[in-house]
């Protein structure tokens, strides 16, 4: 029987503005794809991301434009090939995990081994702002295990020390997203380190990030936007200790599979990141998380509403997704 391909985009309010050092945004703008296949039924969503060159209508036409292979029955392995990393073949290929998962009846937990799937502890994201107003966030969130501070500017003395003076038990990533100059790495790096930070998250921008290779890294340096898919990570050994992958990134769950072992092989420390998107987003990165040393799937957290059923969190754990949502 054949395969039928359904497109939607959704618009949900986050929760106040999520700000990075690249711009704030109010709405998390989804696309979800949902197939159906003799009687089952999956689904998949992701998220378009613009430091990516992908806007909405970028993503629906590449998916649009694999359809007549999507519903003449491609396989996840064929899909590799057939289409691209980024975020319309991480929708298709999560999908197509859940309707393999649906017709089967055996879970995507137990299909990539993860026989008892546990709850996570989940980052909270401390949005980029002034220090005291960013002070006043982590104080809010103090009681939390883990939250991942969003800085990137030239001068972040004031916010890494005003966020931990608000948090002093927390566990701390700090997210740069490519926006420490050169000239501020090494005193924002040994800061950290006078901080008891557990890992700073892409502090160079992609493609520009040689000077970390030849410095002293006192805190773990983990790669979000230098790396996308299994072929980066060779060329980034002697300048990253860990590696972010996202499935928006990856295309999917088949090549983040892929990509883990591989990281973990080469020696990298894992952390599971998200675009801010709902919890159909997050439920197949949980399961890929469950080994990971961090993990950042607090995305459903940051809206002013989820998807229902969505995924169950409580106070920093984030727990596996039931089989109504995804998987």
């Amino acid at each position: 029987m054949p395969r039928s391909l359904e497109i939607q985009m959704n618009s949900f309010p986050i929760a106040g503005t999520f700000t990075i050092s690249r711009g704030a945004k109010t709405s998390a703008e989804v696309i979800s794809v949902t197939l159906r296949q003799n009687g089952g039924q999956g689904w998949g969503e992701c998220v378009p991301y613009r430091r990516y060159g992908e806007t909405m209508e970028s993503v629906q036409a590449q998916i649009e434009a694999a359809r007549p292979l999507i519903e003449s029955g491609i396989s996840r392995e064929d899909l590799l090939s057939a289409m691209a990393p980024g975020a319309a073949r991480n929708a298709v290929d999560c999908a197509l995990w859940d309707l393999e998962s649906k017709l089967s009846g055996t879970s995507v937990a137990t299909r990539i081994d993860v026989t008892a799937p546990k709850a996570l502890t989940t980052a909270y994201t401390i949005s980029l702002g002034e220090p005291d107003v960013m002070a006043a966030q982590a104080g809010e969130h103090a009681g939390r295990a883990l939250l991942k501070v969003k800085v990137g500017t030239g001068d972040d003395e004031s916010r890494i020390r005003a966020v931990r003076a608000a948090a002093p038990n927390a566990a701390i990533i700090l997210d740069a997203n490519e926006g420490w100059p050169e000239a501020a790495l090494e005193h924002h790096l040994k800061i950290s380190a006078e901080m008891n930070i557990a890992l700073v998250e892409q502090p160079l921008p992609a493609g520009k990030d040689e000077m970390l290779a030849v410095i002293n890294r006192p805190v773990i340096v983990c790669a979000d936007e230098s790396v996308h898919h299994t072929g980066d990570l060779a060329s980034l050994r002697d300048r990253y200790d860990a590696i972010n992958i996202k499935l928006d990134k990856t295309g999917g769950l088949t090549e983040a599979l892929a990509m883990k072992r591989e990281a973990q092989r080469l020696g990298f420390q894992i952390m599971l990141g998200c675009m801010v998107g709902t919890s159909l987003a997050m439920a197949p990165a949980v399961l890929l998380a469950q080994d990971a040393e961090f993990v950042d799937l607090d995305g459903p957290l940051l809206l002013a509403r989820d998807r229902e059923p969505g995924l169950r969190y409580e106070a920093s754990l984030v727990f596996p997704p039931e089989g109504e949502l995804w998987g």
